[in-house]
């Protein structure tokens, strides 16, 4: 929970517009456990008569709670239910300081999708207008969610002809080929993320139809040797992962009217000591190279939980100190 000291409590009353039931029971949520989270996160009181809030607390708080139900309530417009991460993702929105132009949003079917950070903002408009575009940054910086979306966002729109999901299967220590099952089944778990974001987009079903017809594919990326990708979405997460001859293996993959979105993390790098990633090596020898995009998300861009952007200063905080320290 958020702590202030103020001691001077204030009832801030407002109303949220238009008065609609059905969306302000989907902002309460069900047995007001959407406003009950947001008291206890806070620290205040909220109450309400229809459309017409009250909330009692400190200044600071009580404005922030305002500022949070109007973000909330216009999302009721867009989306049937608020739940848990709704709210805490619009708490992220609201501790980054800086303005976001509402003019870069990716609609797909029913869900539209907007940058809720200046860097958010940069990495898309990054990726429509470079063929290739590198994301690097701390974990729940929207990095592979926000490249999904633009794939789904240029398949629905007819600009690509597929989606390529790749990713460096190293996290298991275990070698691809004594995994069970078919290619499908062995690199599933690794691309759990990227098949998340796409039933969010698509719908459960419309993704196993294009799952079939190899309108979405996906692979380890040890299997894109000798394959050049036209006309095609590519995504490669979790790239930090790569070798430097695998990196180059697969950015010598980009064909015509196709579209290549690099993410990784240079912080969580899983390889052998002994071997260089080849997405440091990357982001060094490409930085200007034209067409090509380098986009450094911060912690300030964490829009998860608030816990993690915490977990993420606090590790590197400690990155210098031995790790068998005495507790």
């Amino acid at each position: 929970m958020t702590d202030y000291t103020s001691t001077a409590r204030i009832a801030n009353v407002f109303a949220l517009a238009p008065a609609n039931s059905k969306r302000l029971a989907q902002l309460c949520g069900q047995f007001n456990a959407n406003i009950k989270s947001i008291e206890r996160h806070f620290g205040v009181r909220v109450s309400n008569r229809g459309n017409l809030f009250q909330i009692d607390g400190d200044p600071i708080p009580a404005q922030e709670v305002e500022t949070l139900l109007r973000d909330l309530y216009d999302l009721t417009e867009q989306s049937e239910i608020i739940g848990p991460n709704d709210i805490q993702n619009a708490i992220g929105r609201m501790n980054i300081d800086e303005q976001v132009e509402d003019s870069i949003k990716l609609k797909i079917r029913k869900t539209t999708i907007r940058p809720r950070s200046k860097t958010q903002q940069t990495y898309l408009s990054s990726i429509a207008k470079n063929s290739i575009t590198i994301g690097v940054g701390p974990a729940g910086t929207g990095k592979t969610y926000l490249a999904v979306a633009s794939a789904a966002h240029a398949l629905a729109n007819d600009w690509v002809s597929r989606i390529v999901l790749v990713r460096p299967v190293v996290e298991a220590g275990e070698r691809i080929g004594f995994l069970p099952g078919d290619i499908e089944k062995k690199v599933n778990p690794y691309l759990r993320p990227l098949y998340d974001a796409l039933y969010e987009m698509f719908g459960f079903e419309r993704v196993g139809r294009l799952l079939e017809r190899g309108t979405i594919e996906l692979a380890p990326l040890a299997f894109m040797r000798g394959r050049t990708l036209n006309d095609a979405f590519i995504i490669l997460d979790e790239a930090q992962n790569t070798t430097i001859e695998q990196m180059k293996m697969f950015l010598t993959r980009v064909g015509y009217n196709s579209r290549t979105v690099i993410s990784g993390d240079v912080t969580q790098i899983d390889l052998p000591r002994s071997v260089h990633s080849g997405l440091k090596h990357a982001i060094r020898i490409l930085s200007d190279v034209d067409d090509i995009s380098i986009v450094r998300f911060k912690n300030r861009d964490i829009v998860r939980h608030p816990l993690i952007q915490a977990i993420v200063e606090a590790y590197e905080r400690d990155v210098d100190k031995p790790p068998d320290e005495p507790l």
